[in-house]
């Protein structure tokens, strides 16, 4: 999916939690329509088979609840794409990423291939619908995460390339798989955060510290050896460049994905480079824009629904501009469009309890016209407003009256835009609050039951909430779409 993704580390981040966050995006020509749910152990089968390829999965005993993000309408798998299991365990995937066909003709993909005559049907390999299903019930550390999907990946490859990260409350890993078989993961350092638009992203890789110690830099068992067999290694100075190697860089991305890490660097690093101008450091069209970098101040969850929700407003190139060229404006790829399906953010807080560490973020559809609201992670349910999404239009549904607010606030930008932000800082402010009389609830009870008990009564407090605001948004918004209609007439039949 053509999706964008952040990742914070403990020492970047406001209050020391781990945070990854990612934009789950439709690819053009339709939307998906997405829930919060919780995944119950007893519901796991023994043997997995995904939709898409096929591939059948033994499942180990003893798989965890988790709480994700999956679709909504039955058919298409599961693709749970976002979500906190019961170790507090966090995992998002997969962001789309690009190959080059020295990689791909060394380790082709493992595409599914239906029957043909006497030619039996060939399963194909793992891909976003399968991987956090396959991997997060059954890891308790962000490594044994990076281990397990290595594994699968090995054994029975994939049919995409694709970005994952997972997370602890110690420690960020981001992996990439490499063609069909391959792959490398590198741990984000903790007082950094990285940006990943749909590219290759990792620029360093030490290979002798993944096959040495492995404090920081994991990889399939065999990539030295594939890396020297099909001469995949460029370098002039010695000093290994895995974009070069894996990626690719084309004309397109310089529309499509580096402008998104170019502007979200430019936001958290606004003074360490020159990002504008013709004696800039980095431009939107920079191939080799850093994959991780210090920010210049602790990063917060607004921040990441900030960036995340980027149009590039600002610039010359932001599509809802009044201002500059009429023929910059939406030039680049925003990084908030019409097809977001979601946002997760998943916050795992060192300073409490390991029942009440997971928290995560949720807003449905297009992130720059939407709000993004906070539930604890380990619960047995989740609210009906966002647990109850069908392919039915309903403003019973979170996801539904966001692309609602979202359609209707873009049609009539000047006039919705402002009801939108009153939204939007409306609901952080009181799911805020929530969340901190919650969190002092929970901690002043000893009884476990007691605190999951509270934890499920402010996920319903923060659904009704935000339920209440969407609604009161939608009726503006929609005022305000009315009224520009093109039978509208000023006089009145009083």
């Amino acid at each position: 999916m053509p999706c964008t993704t952040i990742l914070v580390g403990k020492n970047a981040s406001y209050d020391g939690s781990t945070m990854i966050a990612r934009n789950d995006d439709s690819g053009s020509g339709h939307f998906t329509a997405k829930k919060l749910a919780v995944f119950q152990p007893k519901d796991y089968p023994a043997v997995y088979k995904s939709v898409i390829s096929g591939v059948e999965i033994p499942l180990p005993a003893g798989g965890l609840r988790m709480t994700a993000v999956p679709n909504a309408v039955e058919g298409k798998g599961l693709w749970a794409a976002s979500g906190v299991n019961a170790a507090n365990v966090g995992m998002t995937a997969t962001e789309t990423i690009t190959s080059n066909p020295r990689v791909l003709g060394a380790d082709p993909l493992v595409v599914y291939q239906p029957a043909r005559g006497e030619q039996p049907e060939v399963p194909g390999g793992i891909g976003e619908e399968d991987i956090v299903y396959l991997v997060l019930p059954y890891i308790h550390t962000a490594r044994e995460g990076v281990e397990r999907l290595g594994k699968l990946l090995e054994t029975y490859g994939t049919y995409e390339m694709n970005g994952i990260a997972f997370q602890d409350v110690n420690e960020i890993w981001w992996l990439e798989t490499i063609g069909g078989h391959h792959w490398m993961a590198r741990r984000v350092p903790d007082d950094s955060y990285v940006v990943m638009p749909n590219q290759l992203g990792i620029d360093a890789f030490d290979l002798d510290d993944a096959f040495g110690a492995q404090e920081n830099h994991l990889c399939s068992a065999d990539l030295r050896e594939f890396i020297a067999k099909y001469h995949l290694d460029l370098a002039q100075d010695g000093v290994f460049d895995p974009r070069a190697a894996f990626g690719s860089h084309t004309d397109s991305d310089h529309v499509y994905n580096t402008p998104r890490a170019w502007y979200m660097l430019r936001t958290l690093n606004p003074t360490t480079w020159v990002w504008d101008g013709p004696d800039a450091d980095y431009t939107p069209a920079s191939d080799d824009l850093p994959w991780c970098m210090v920010p210049e101040k602790k990063i917060t969850p607004e921040d990441v629904k900030y960036v995340l929700s980027s149009h590039y407003q600002g610039t010359p190139y932001d599509p809802y501009a009044s201002y500059g060229a009429r023929e910059n404006r939406g030039v680049y790829r925003s990084i908030g469009i019409n097809r977001n399906d979601f946002v997760a953010l998943i916050q795992l807080r060192p300073d409490l309890p390991a029942d009440l560490q997971a928290v995560e973020w949720v807003a449905y559809a297009s992130n720059a016209l939407n709000a993004m609201v906070p539930f604890y992670a380990n619960v047995e349910t989740t609210p009906a407003y966002l647990a109850g999404t069908t392919g039915e239009v309903s403003t019973d549904s979170f996801y539904w009256v966001s692309r609602m607010i979202a359609a209707m606030a873009d049609a009539s930008y000047g006039k919705s835009v402002f009801h939108v932000e009153r939204y939007e800082l409306g609901v952080l402010s009181a799911c805020r609050a929530l969340l901190n009389q919650y969190d002092a609830k929970q901690l002043a009870e000893t009884a476990p039951a007691r605190r999951a008990a509270l934890r499920q009564e402010a996920n319903e407090a923060l659904a009704a909430e935000v339920k209440a605001r969407a609604a009161d948004t939608l009726d503006k918004v929609l005022f305000e779409l009315s009224s520009n209609m093109k039978n509208a007439y000023s006089r009145s039949d009083m």
